[in-house]
């Protein structure tokens, strides 16, 4: 099972919408971006980015994929391991 955090766009919940069955959206709170997960990664990497000046965009995209290829699962779940999160998936049975 996979789970995707999503933030709460008409987008995510168009009735069209095809949800894969091995995937379970995770809807945060309205208003909310600093509980998506993502943007503590992007944090985290900025932290090494912000001084460094690129030539192009494939040389920052360079830069970006050797920065996630260095985070472990440790460092990740670090990141991405917030609380509201943990308690969703343990009272679905995921985790």
């Amino acid at each position: 099972m996979n789970i995707l955090q999503v933030d709460n766009g008409l987008f995510h919940k168009a009735k069209r919408l095809q949800i894969p069955q091995n995937l379970i959206l995770l809807f945060q709170p309205a208003h909310s971006p600093e509980l998506n997960p993502i943007e503590r990664v992007w944090e985290h990497l900025k932290h090494d980015l912000k001084w460094e000046l690129f030539d192009n965009l494939e040389k920052l995209q360079a830069k970006v994929g050797q920065l996630l290829a260095q985070l472990t699962p440790q460092i990740a779940a670090s990141l991405t391991g917030y609380d509201f999160i943990l308690n969703a998936l343990s009272v679905a049975n995921i985790f």
